[in-house]
């Protein structure tokens, strides 16, 4: 697709007009739209009208705009996630009936830990995690299994990197995560207490395609800080070793 004078693809700007929407923002304006995603309005207003007229986004009676059916649906068609979701979710809701907290699964996506399925007991306690939201891969038990488990190339690209606290116990320091994420592939699990809040403790185990092939998820529950996890590591081994039986069926 043509450049843009200052030198990106009308694919780029397309990607960036669809990520000014999040959780909490569903609904937008197109000055709200082009002020986000860094573009003129005119440009704005054409892109906001072209993905419109084919349905990715629509249109309410005010002028406001939204993410479109259409988006969805397109999304869905033959998706790994979809796949991955449907395997998962009988055995998630087995971890969830006997935990009782929070139950979530995550993939490697663009360098980070992308959730994509949460199931949680209306009094389970805190959990920032959501359907679709992301977490830097050093700062969550899942995401450090899925770093463990990644390229060479990607892990010293992550580590490279200057490492955000998304709490006083994040680690944060290079050296000291290349050792746990050796632990993480030797022992099959992580726990990773306050990485993410101080009062939760995350555990997770690797998902693979297949019992022998790459992992390509990682599953994990959120526990309060003090509660024991043994029987948690137990619970998500037995789930993922029958998500990838579910996976490796025809």
């Amino acid at each position: 697709m043509a450049n843009s004078p200052s030198g990106d693809s009308m694919t780029a700007r397309i990607v960036r007009v669809l990520e000014t929407f999040d959780a909490d923002r569903t609904v937008q304006t197109i000055a709200d739209i082009a002020r986000r995603a860094a573009l003129p309005s005119s440009t704005a207003q054409r892109i906001v009208a072209e993905l419109a007229a084919s349905g990715l986004l629509e249109r309410d009676e005010d002028g406001r705009v939204r993410l479109g059916m259409r988006l969805w649906e397109l999304a869905l068609r033959g998706s790994l996630a979809l796949r991955l979701r449907q395997a998962a979710l009988p055995f998630m809701e087995g971890v969830q009936a006997r935990v009782r907290e929070h139950t979530q699964l995550a993939v490697l996506e663009q360098d980070e830990a992308l959730f994509i399925e949460r199931l949680s007991h209306p009094l389970a306690g805190a959990n920032i995690t959501r359907i679709a939201g992301r977490l830097p891969l050093h700062a969550s038990s899942a995401g450090l299994v899925l770093l463990a488990h990644a390229s060479p190339a990607l892990r010293e690209r992550v580590l490279s990197q200057r490492l955000r606290a998304l709490s006083a116990e994040t680690q944060t320091d290079a050296a000291v995560l290349r050792t746990q994420l050796e632990r993480v592939r030797r022992e099959g699990f992580v726990i990773a207490p306050g990485t993410v809040e101080t009062v939760s403790t995350g555990v997770a185990v690797p998902v693979r395609e297949g019992r022998r092939g790459p992992v390509i998820a990682a599953l994990a529950v959120v526990l309060p800080r003090d509660a024991p996890t043994a029987g948690a590591v137990d619970e998500l081994r037995r789930a993922a070793a029958g998500i990838e039986s579910a996976l490796a069926a025809p």
